[in-house]
């Protein structure tokens, strides 16, 4: 059986980092200058995160949304 977890990730120009959160999975929140090194910190901290709380983390698909916030000057 496999199980799907949203990943919500937004830019943070102020900080220079990507933030990841999941409603998903409880105390989930990881920051990396990449979008390629967020999706690869999701990787290795969720198995941890869902044995802690008592969830298998075999079979997993994983959604990421991304989100970024800009302010356009007006012309």
């Amino acid at each position: 059986m496999s199980r799907s977890i949203t990943i919500d990730a937004r830019w943070d120009a102020e900080a220079s980092v990507w933030i990841a959160t999941s409603n998903d999975v409880a105390g989930l929140v990881v920051e990396a200058d990449t979008w390629p090194a967020m999706i690869e910190e999701v990787r290795l901290v969720l198995p941890d995160l869902l044995e802690l709380s008592g969830q298998r983390s075999d079979n997993l698909f994983l959604t990421f949304r991304a989100e970024e916030h800009l302010e356009i000057a007006g012309a």
